[in-house]
């Protein structure tokens, strides 16, 4: 399905969740055609149109080896989002095909989701709202403790790029001692935002009363939040993770911690398997059973998400293909 005016070049769009692609088309005008391939399985995607293509741009699709041989004349590939994990990007290397992703987009919004959810579950705001559907005949003397403000409180921030940075920024104002540990930033990154910076992570976790994750998939990070981190965390830490599911090493050690008060409480972004696999801990918040009340908050994936971040997405991505076409820069360069 081809979109958009005729122009030198074909670009083609693995998936999206809301088509057709309006806004890529109208970016690329006059450049180059889109070519709607509209299939989220890699074993869908047609050899033919994949040869044609000068560009790919991917949303949902796994790109692996496969894919990358059938892309013979193209140029580039361009990531939608920040997260590249389904994109074989040494076989694109290999292949002298450059690869990018799309990191300036919803950086405001992923860093309001994860302080709303440190606000809220600091101030234990889900679980009295779970807990006072039963009070009777008392109301306001129903309070929980521990509750400490926020003064009294250490947020641990756990990778301080561009949404860390983010987070620290907003959690400022509200008083809280800030801890980061992110050995990729620059020596004095620290003095310039504004946090303490601690050498390691397991300094962070035993004095921060909150931690929250804004570090990338790696090797090194996949499976992070493992029995082991877990209790290395402070007793009755808060854990908020907008990152990706995959630092959770499964929800196992999750349930185990949240049972035995290890974890007082998890916000959650993200999980291992999305759409989640069934599991115990997932069947008890569903339940809204009693021991989990307002202790585990889960939303579906969407902290990147406002109306104007979805369009800031899809027109990065697009820009980012029409200068590498028509300038030869390619920006947000991913090497493999």
């Amino acid at each position: 399905m081809s979109h958009g005016k005729p122009g030198a070049f074909t670009v083609g769009i693995t998936d999206h969740m809301i088509p057709p692609p309006d806004l890529e088309a109208a970016v690329l005008d006059g450049v180059a055609e889109i070519d709607f391939l509209d299939t989220r399985r890699e074993e869908d995607l047609d050899p033919e149109r994949l040869a044609r293509l000068d560009a790919l741009l991917v949303w949902s699709t796994r790109i692996g080896p496969a894919t990358v041989d059938k892309l013979k004349r193209c140029r580039v590939v361009v990531r939608f989002g920040v997260g590249y994990d389904r994109v074989d990007v040494a076989a694109l290397e290999a292949a002298g095909i450059p690869f990018a992703n799309n990191p300036d987009y919803g950086t405001e919004e992923v860093a309001d989701h994860a302080v709303a959810m440190i606000l809220s579950l600091q101030r234990r705001l889900w679980e009295h709202d779970g807990r006072a559907r039963g009070y009777g005949t008392t109301w306001q003397a129903n309070t929980l403790t521990p509750l400490h403000r926020s003064s009294a409180a250490t947020v641990g921030v756990v990778g301080v790029g561009r949404i860390g940075t983010a987070v620290v920024n907003r959690l400022k104002g509200f008083g809280y001692r800030i801890l980061g540990y992110d050995p990729l930033q620059p020596a004095g990154h620290e003095k310039a935002v504004g946090y303490r910076r601690v050498r390691r992570l397991e300094d962070l976790l035993a004095e921060s009363d909150i931690v929250t994750f804004h570090c990338p998939l790696t090797g090194e990070t996949r499976g992070l939040l493992d029995e082991a981190t877990l209790a290395a965390m402070k007793p009755g830490a808060i854990l908020v993770n907008t990152a990706r599911g995959e630092l959770f090493a499964g929800l196992d050690p999750v349930e185990a911690a949240l049972r035995s008060g290890r974890l007082a409480a998890l916000g959650t972004d993200v999980l291992p398997v999305e759409p989640p696999a069934p599991h115990p801990l997932l069947d008890a918040w569903r339940a809204r059973e009693d021991w989990l009340a307002g202790r585990l908050v889960v939303t579906p994936h969407n902290a990147f998400h406002s109306d104007q971040a979805a369009v800031e997405m899809r027109r990065n991505a697009a820009e980012t293909v029409r200068i590498f076409l028509e300038d030869g820069v390619l920006r947000n360069r991913i090497r493999g």
